[in-house]
């Protein structure tokens, strides 16, 4: 272990010792070699460039993709007497020169960067006359067109790193990559021999939950875990600002310390949301996912999804926010069958400027694997750990005994019959419908788009109709997972037959496990509380 090196952390960072990756990462950068490290949220990545950018000669470039990120870094590095700067468009012109002119002359040690700004002019003559040590991508999941959160800009950093003399050390962090992502993370980088460093998904302090709920039952779900908890700090994410502001407003007038964060909001609010949330002004913030990147706020006891994320890596990563102190947190989803509408609507209306047509497919093509990943999480009744840790590539054994699931009583129903149903109305309808209608129409639903499509004529109608929704969803994912029925994809997927030859044999039987019934969250339960009732009478959703 480098003397030099812990009298740096202890002295600019207040930390007696490394965390479990750090200092392979640190003294990989240190011997002058290019590293990418995959770690999870609260684990401590900026140490891991910061701290030898502060060793090294010259400047440290840090490619970021978020404002807001960019300035709670730098100001917690002048805080701690670190000389860093920021360039990106929350600046004027001349505000934008007088930087990298201070920059060039050796000013800061660390420069945050947009990457759209490694392509101007005036950037590309501040990086050829400056001493550039190191140049780190943050969040760089970002460059893979098989990442959650592709940027084509992303791709151009290694157009400019190759401009630069010297041939500076590349660093690449991220808290999610599959091993598809990691591999494309270090190809498009070009890093040469590098340590590559995954320290582990699994964060042992928090425990995961989901709980299948109507949106009025979320309402009172989130008021009564906010009743019992009324020490705690906590996030709750919504899939849009609609959901948040509603869901604001609601608790607002419960008397509860809460703010908001959204992308509709001015920067000033969003900084005072952040900020009153932060320094635990208020005990609760309600956000969409523009929150949160970069947050140093190790205190957060809850992570509430008020809806289903659109893939596994950003739960992963919103999730990952509570419990950086080391210490327990609940990390809970709140599951609605709409949600995983809502997740098709806003994926049906991502941009994709900047890609060409096969671009955009693939990047579809990933966006509903990735969801209905995420469908399979809000479904299963099997380990919830277990799930996650299997979905990033890592070898899982026991189940954790520590997640919602592992605590849940469950029992088996054997839906062999009810499986060939499905198949046969599936067969009937020709695969030109979903899941929905495939499901009402199995349960003699009176829905008028049933008889228009001429489905209460079929075979099939109403021959399920002893069963519930919920169950002929666990059954159709279970067949999904099985092969037996494939799931198009897009906005508007439908379900088709798969290889059905084993459901021909007798001896094959289609076991469901399904939870044993919970009390029933009630919208019109008294609560012995001092908030006001009457506001969680409306859905959020």
């Amino acid at each position: 272990m480098n003397k030099n090196t812990l009298e740096t952390l202890k002295k600019y960072f207040g930390y007696a010792s490394f965390r479990e990756g750090q200092e392979r990462i640190v003294n990989t950068i240190l011997s002058g070699r290019d590293a990418l490290a995959i770690m999870p949220t609260g684990a401590g990545k900026s140490i891991c460039y910061q701290l030898p950018a502060l060793m090294l000669p010259g400047i440290t470039i840090v490619v970021s993709p978020l404002i807001s990120l960019m300035q709670d870094q730098v100001k917690a590095l002048n805080a701690a007497g670190i000389r860093a700067a920021y360039i990106n468009s929350s600046l004027t012109e001349s505000q934008i020169s007088k930087a990298l002119n201070y920059a060039a002359q050796g000013a800061y040690k660390i420069v945050y960067v947009a990457p759209e700004r490694l392509e101007t002019w005036e950037f590309g003559q501040f990086a050829a006359r400056a001493e550039i040590s190191m140049v780190t991508v943050d969040e760089a999941h970002c460059i893979s067109q098989w990442g959650q959160d592709f940027r084509p800009s992303y791709l151009k950093i290694i157009d400019f790193v190759e401009q630069l003399p010297g041939n500076p050390i590349i660093s690449a962090f991220t808290a999610t990559a599959t091993e598809v992502v990691k591999n494309d993370i270090a190809r498009i980088l070009k890093l040469k021999n590098p340590n590559v460093v995954v320290t582990g998904f699994d964060r042992e302090n928090l425990y995961y939950q989901v709980e299948h709920l109507t949106g009025k039952q979320k309402d009172i779900f989130i008021q009564n875990y906010i009743e019992t908890h009324p020490n705690e700090s906590g996030i709750i994410y919504c899939a849009t600002r609609k959901n948040v502001d509603t869901l604001y407003e609601k608790l607002l007038k419960q008397g509860v310390s809460v703010t908001r964060y959204h992308a509709g909001m001015s920067n000033d609010i969003r900084k005072k949301s952040q900020d009153d949330f932060i320094y635990d002004r208020a005990q609760v913030v309600i956000a969409t996912n523009a929150f949160g990147m970069g947050i140093d706020k190790s205190n957060v006891r809850f992570v509430i999804h008020y809806n289903m994320p659109q893939s596994m890596e950003n739960y992963y990563q919103e999730a990952g926010r509570a419990g950086r102190d080391g210490e327990p947190a609940k990390c809970i989803l709140l599951f609605s069958t709409q949600d995983v509408m809502i997740s098709k609507l806003l994926l049906g209306s991502k941009d994709f400027e900047g890609m060409d047509f096969q671009e955009i497919e693939q990047v579809k093509h990933q966006d509903s694997r990735r969801l209905q990943l995420m469908e399979g999480y809000c479904m299963t009744t099997s380990c919830l750990r277990n799930y996650i840790l299997k979905s990033f590539g890592e070898t899982t054994h026991q189940p954790c005994d520590n997640c919602g699931n592992c605590h849940q009583e469950f029992e088996e129903l054997d839906m062999t019959l009810d499986a060939k149903w499905v198949v046969g109305c599936i067969t009937e309808m020709r695969g030109r419908y979903g899941q929905a209608l495939v499901i009402g129409t199995l349960l003699g639903s009176k829905k008028a788009r049933l008889k228009d499509i001429g489905a209460t004529s079929y075979n099939c109608y109403g021959q399920l109709e002893n069963r519930t929704e919920a169950d002929l969803r666990l059954l159709i994912s279970q067949m999904i997972r099985m092969g037996y029925i494939i799931q198009t994809e897009g906005e508007y997927s439908v379900l088709r037959a798969g290889n059905i030859a084993d459901l021909q044999n007798k001896n094959t039987k289609i076991i469901i496990k399904k939870f044993k019934e919970k009390e029933k969250i009630s919208t019109t339960k008294k609560h012995k509380t001092s908030f006001k009732k009457d506001s969680f009478s409306a859905s959020a959703e």
